[in-house]
């Protein structure tokens, strides 16, 4: 339960907006919260909080969703973060910022960071005048997205808290929100922001704290600034509109970064990619993956420092100065083994030493304590590539049809009715790379599996069920969320790769058709987006067990720097963008 003064204080506020609305007998803005319910609201603020809460988001939910069937852009009601009682802080948002027209401006507006439902009702207003009254020119010049309100907790933001926060963004224990609003707004790609509250300047204020931290983005210089401003709530519609019909502003330092990110060719990200990754050689499946597509670059520009690179990172595993394995097997070990798979194929000297150690770790994985359940698995979706990638890679008959029970056997566990993966059987969330692992495992398997396999149309069903249900649960920026179906849960990098990969793979040799195309290019973009142009990493999910809720996954800390794991997986993904044209 919530303090009672800071329930008191979201009363006053709740109370002071229907007190004006029932004066002037309308309700400018049309957020439709009614005069009786803020006044019921107000007498139950000793109440339980989440009820008043949940009928605040409920109300402003539909007041989006009403803004939203309007037409034109934006047309669509997600979230941008999460409280931690998993409270959505709702969005309105346009498809696809990342592929927004180039002479067309970006407006977003954010809205609550006080703990007022005032600059709610003021942005969702400000966006319904947009969509409905704007001069159809300003329409066509300008896109808008919003989010209302910060901080449905009513609590309000703590205006001396460091702007951008420097670390916790997906784990902070108290106050997520600051983390969440500040990564939105940076990747809705902005060239003006107007921050909505109850402050009208830059002084003091948590408004006028988060516009001064926007205008000089010191958290990213990379990123660089974006003009932004503090405004009252009764000044936010003339100030749009002053705004949207003013001669056009340049296009802002931070969205030109942003679609500096966004050119770049898939080969060239690949490039940078096999450059740095992996810093650290280990037997594991992150550089293992990193090896296979640095050797798939090596053979697909003739630039054969690359294969040089791997051969050497791998040298001690080759000459066998080191065992394969430890004393305790596991499949995030064993998977390393892919790269030897694909020395094997690829013939050369090293090819005899690479199929015998590929040969090992194809045996290892086949071992089953009963049909599907391999002896040495977590139990986990990882397993669904960890443990199979190898076989599929060195095409072992044996090792394929172990890898075709135990992906059907935890399909049967696992799969979803919209076809996406809870990470394990106690662990009832569908994780973002736990999805990712499943659909490429499928993918590596189906590429390997003779037509004629009996089992092979059961895989490709999984397969395609799957592929089905990450495109219906696709952020609206073409990312994929850490809680796959939980908008709000931070938009994911290792997933968006994993699923980039498995769909433009599925598309090129015709398992799945090519409306995907669209969704693997948005996703593309937005991945791109996260990826700095030294090859630094944003928002990938650190390495993650099963976990007993929901909570626990929404809390996964995301790297935001260096990352093996992430740098192999996207260097896959540029590999497959590229091979289908892209």
């Amino acid at each position: 339960m919530v303090h009672a003064g800071r329930q008191a204080r979201g009363c006053r506020l709740r109370t002071s907006g229907a007190r004006r609305r029932a004066t002037s007998g309308r309700d400018s803005v049309g957020l439709g919260f009614s005069c009786a319910v803020a006044m019921l609201v107000c007498t139950a603020f000793v109440a339980v909080a989440s009820s008043a809460l949940a009928q605040d988001v409920g109300l402003l939910r539909s007041s989006l969703e009403e803004v939203a069937a309007t037409a034109g852009e934006p047309s669509v009601v997600s979230a941008g973060g999460i409280t931690r009682d998993q409270t959505p802080l709702l969005t309105l948002e346009n498809p696809t910022p990342f592929s927004e027209d180039a002479e067309r401006r970006r407006l977003v507006l954010v809205g609550g960071l006080d703990g007022s439902v005032d600059g709610a009702r003021a942005v969702v207003g400000a966006v319904r005048w947009f969509k409905t009254e704007a001069p159809e020119v300003a329409r066509d010049r300008w896109s808008v997205s919003a989010m209302p309100l910060v901080d449905p907790g009513g609590v309000g933001l703590d205006a001396a808290a460091p702007l951008p926060p420097e670390e916790g963004y997906y784990d902070d224990g108290d106050r997520p929100e600051a983390h969440y609003v500040w990564r939105w707004v940076t990747y809705q790609a902005p060239d003006v922001v107007l921050v909505v509250g109850s402050g009208a300047d830059d002084t003091g204020d948590v408004e006028g704290a988060l516009a001064s931290a926007l205008a000089s983005h010191p958290g990213n210089p990379e990123l660089g600034p974006v003009p932004a401003r503090a405004v009252a709530p009764a000044q936010l519609q003339a100030t749009v509109r002053d705004l949207i019909e003013a001669p056009l502003p340049a296009i802002s330092p931070l969205r030109r970064s942003v679609e500096q990110r966004i050119s770049r060719p898939p080969l060239d990200i690949a490039r940078l990619l096999a450059a740095r990754y992996p810093g650290r050689p280990s037997m594991s499946y992150i550089p293992g993956a990193a090896w296979i597509y640095t050797l798939r670059l090596a053979r697909l520009t003739g630039e054969t420092g690359w294969r040089d690179k791997v051969l050497s990172q791998v040298q001690p595993w080759l000459s066998g100065e080191e065992p394969l394995t430890g004393e305790r097997v596991s499949f995030a070990s064993l998977g390393g083994a892919m790269v030897f798979a694909e020395l094997a194929s690829e013939g050369g000297a090293e090819a005899a030493a690479a199929a015998d150690l590929a040969a090992q770790a194809a045996e290892i994985a086949r071992a089953e304590s009963a049909p599907g359940a391999p002896e040495h698995g977590s139990g986990w979706t990882d397993d669904m590539y960890l443990g199979t990638v190898v076989a599929s890679l060195a095409r072992d008959p044996d090792g394929m049809d172990v890898a075709v029970r135990l992906i059907t056997r935890y399909a049967g566990l696992l799969q979803q009715q919209d076809g996406i993966f809870h990470h394990a059987p106690d662990a009832p969330a569908p994780w973002s790379r736990g999805n990712g692992f499943a659909g490429l495992g499928m993918a590596e398997l189906l590429t390997a599996l003779p037509t004629t396999h009996p089992d092979r149309p059961a895989v490709l069903e999984v397969f395609r069920r799957q592929m089905e249900g990450l495109r219906e649960h696709q952020a609206l920026d073409g990312m994929w969320f850490q809680v796959v179906d939980t908008p709000g849960s931070y938009r994911e990098g290792s997933l968006t790769a994993l699923a980039v990969t498995a769909m433009a793979r599925g598309v090129r040799l015709g398992w799945l058709d090519d409306s995907y195309r669209r969704v693997i290019e948005r996703a593309w973009l937005a991945l791109l987006a996260h990826v700095e142009l030294d090859g630094e990493l944003v928002d990938v999910c650190i390495s993650t067990g099963a976990g007993p809720t929901r909570r626990y996954y929404l809390d996964r800390p995301a790297v935001n720097g260096h990352d093996d794991r992430g740098g192999a997986l996207i260097l896959g993904a540029a590999l497959e963008v590229h091979a289908l044209g892209f």
